[in-house]
């Protein structure tokens, strides 16, 4: 399957005392590569997919090793690992071509701004996150393998 690729760029500003990038910047390259991500099909194709907001259930990091701030930006690799009713997981790494610095997942849950609640994955979201699935299957695929 395909791997959503982001290209971000250090900040001066993301180095902490030690020389090396802060553990808390790395969610903020995170955020970058999902929102750039989720929102490829959102409004500016005429698409309501994912325009009515979204929020963080959890985020999982695995740091690997100091990245030190340079001119040249890192890659944020993202994919979808896991399909539910109301909600995705997508992993990542945050890489070069010759190691990695960080592998991480964000839990993400549809959410309807106006009636401050939760909402279900519509079916063309589902559709375009599908095209970056690897791992598990989500519950409707489950679902149908055991009815076959």
């Amino acid at each position: 399957m395909a791997r959503h690729i982001y290209s971000c760029p250090l900040r001066w500003s993301d180095m902490d005392a030690f020389g090396h990038v802060n553990n808390v910047v790395f969610l903020r390259y995170l955020e970058e590569a999902r929102i750039d991500f989720m929102f490829r099909l959102a409004p500016g194709d005429g698409s309501p997919s994912f325009s009515g907001g979204s929020v963080v259930a959890r985020h999982e990091i695995d740091y690997v090793r100091p990245l030190v701030h340079r001119h040249e930006p890192v890659t944020v690799e993202s994919w979808v690992t896991k399909i539910n009713a109301a909600s995705l997981t997508i992993a990542y790494e945050i890489k070069d071509p010759d190691q990695v610095y960080v592998r991480a997942s964000t839990v993400v849950v549809p959410y309807n701004l106006e009636a401050q609640r939760p909402r279900r994955i519509t079916a063309e979201e589902k559709t375009y996150l599908q095209q970056y699935l690897e791992g598990e299957k989500s519950e409707d695929d489950k679902s149908e393998a055991l009815a076959a």
